[in-house]
């Protein structure tokens, strides 16, 4: 049943290029997904949004001085809300004088509304005190009910599984073996080795791992502040393939929140403690999410531990409390603490021994370890043919031998995921120079005299 789900799953989402349209995947339904539906409803009235009236006047009026003037319609695009309960904000916003009629726009028949002068001054106040302007927000126990439903917990797989998952990488089977339980337990994953065996890239391939697409909010509300999630800089939408649209889908959920891709987010050497908590523009007055925040429901990566600016022991000890409880604390800038989910897959990749880096009680809380090491000659031959054929180069058995019979002999130098690629490509640079012709012995030996430090 699960692989048969998460298979489907896998099989409908196809990611295109970044030069593509934001809108960059397709989504049908799956049963693993029902649970999240009920918890999605569509509202049908301001009620059912469980915010305060006056919250969402005060982003309509905000929107509305944003625009001038915009039709019904627009405004429920920009609030992310449906037009009945678009509707009936307006005739709140009328009631309290806030808003005006302006006419039709010719051929549509959709009422256009601006702010009177009552509205411009509140939006004036509002801007004051909190600046966010965009999609509606959800609640702080609405967004926890809904990822918790879609933890990476929910969707465990075996070892076959996996190993399918990875059919196109090249990877030690005793990795799979180790890496399937660690993504699916529950527990931060320490992997480290050596510079070039690739943690990072098997790290962001996890993804592959965690579960289906996600339904993540664009913005979450803490008491009168907003706080905004969606990222696209992190977060890929969906966008439903209508050939394999269920009537569910076509009934919609809340619009507030947003099919994704499970987000990756990488933090490396330039993270720094405060980049953990709430990002606060004082000058605009907006919130934004620290990047555990923006993680949740996929993977957050601190890549290269242990080059921070900060110490490592301050860094680690920052997820003990998260690792343990599933929850994270984070500050207003009024000093009010609350809680939100904790619920991602944490991974620490470094090239520094562990144990140089944190004390054996705090590696005791990860539970996972895992290191990477150099590739087997029959590894390295894989990655080699797979780089051929990326940059169109044929393969060529007398190149391959010299290099892994005779370069890293010569010089012992470990066979590592990274080199094939490397050095194949600073070869290719040298035979442009040269003015063409095929990869050979000069370019290969050419190349790795400029790849590696002379000793």
């Amino acid at each position: 049943m699960v692989k048969r789900v998460f298979q489907a799953t896998h099989d409908i989402v196809t990611k295109t290029s970044p030069e593509q349209a934001p809108e960059a995947m397709t989504v049908s339904e799956s049963p693993l997904q029902a649970d999240v539906y009920r918890l999605t409803p569509k509202p049908t009235c301001l009620a059912d949004t469980a915010l305060s009236p006056w919250l969402l006047a005060d982003l309509a009026c905000k929107h509305l001085a944003e625009s001038s003037v915009l039709d019904m319609g627009e405004l429920a695009r920009r609030l992310t809300l449906p037009g009945i309960v678009v509707e009936e904000l307006l005739r709140l916003l009328r009631a309290q004088g806030r808003v005006e009629l302006s006419g039709q726009r010719e051929h549509s028949p959709l009422l256009r509304f601006n702010l009177t002068q009552r509205g411009r001054t509140s939006v004036a106040e509002a801007l004051q005190r909190e600046g966010y302007v965009g999609p509606a927000p959800i609640t702080r126990e609405h967004y926890e009910r809904v990822l918790t439903t879609q933890s990476p917990r929910r969707f465990p797989l075996t070892y076959s599984q996996f190993e399918a998952l990875f059919a196109d990488t090249v990877i030690d089977p005793a990795l799979i073996g180790r890496l399937g339980p660690a993504i699916h337990s529950g527990r931060a994953i320490f992997i480290y080795g050596q510079p070039g065996t690739g943690k990072s890239f098997i790290a962001r391939r996890l993804k592959r791992a965690i579960g289906p697409p996600i339904l993540l909010p664009y913005a979450l509300v803490v008491g009168d502040n907003i706080i905004r999630i969606f990222d696209p800089g992190v977060h890929y939408p969906l966008k439903r393939d209508a050939a394999q649209q269920s009537p569910r889908l076509q009934q919609g959920v809340d619009p507030r929140f947003i099919w994704c891709e499970r987000p990756v987010v990488v933090g490396a050497g330039e993270l720094t403690l405060e980049m953990l908590d709430l990002q606060y523009n004082s000058s605009k007055r907006v919130y934004t999410a620290p990047l555990q925040l923006k993680a949740n429901g996929g993977l957050l990566i601190i890549d290269d531990l242990g080059r921070q600016r900060i110490p490592p022991e301050s860094l680690l000890n920052r997820w003990i409390l998260p690792m343990e409880e599933r929850c994270d604390l984070l500050s207003l800038n009024s000093g009010e603490r609350f809680s939100v989910p904790f619920e991602l897959t944490l991974i620490f990749s470094t090239n520094f021994e562990p144990t140089t880096l944190a004390d054996e009680a705090f590696l005791r809380r990860i539970g996972y370890k895992v290191r990477f090491q150099a590739s087997t000659l029959a590894e390295y031959e894989k990655i080699w043919r797979q780089s051929c054929a990326q940059f169109a180069i044929e393969f060529d058995r007398g190149c391959l031998d010299f290099v892994t019979g005779e370069l890293y002999t010569e010089h012992r130098m470990p066979m590592l995921p990274c080199h094939p690629r490397d050095l194949l490509q600073l070869a290719m640079d040298y035979r442009r120079y040269m003015g063409g012709g095929p990869i050979d012995r000069e370019s290969l030996c050419w190349a790795w005299q400029n790849y590696f430090l002379e000793v």
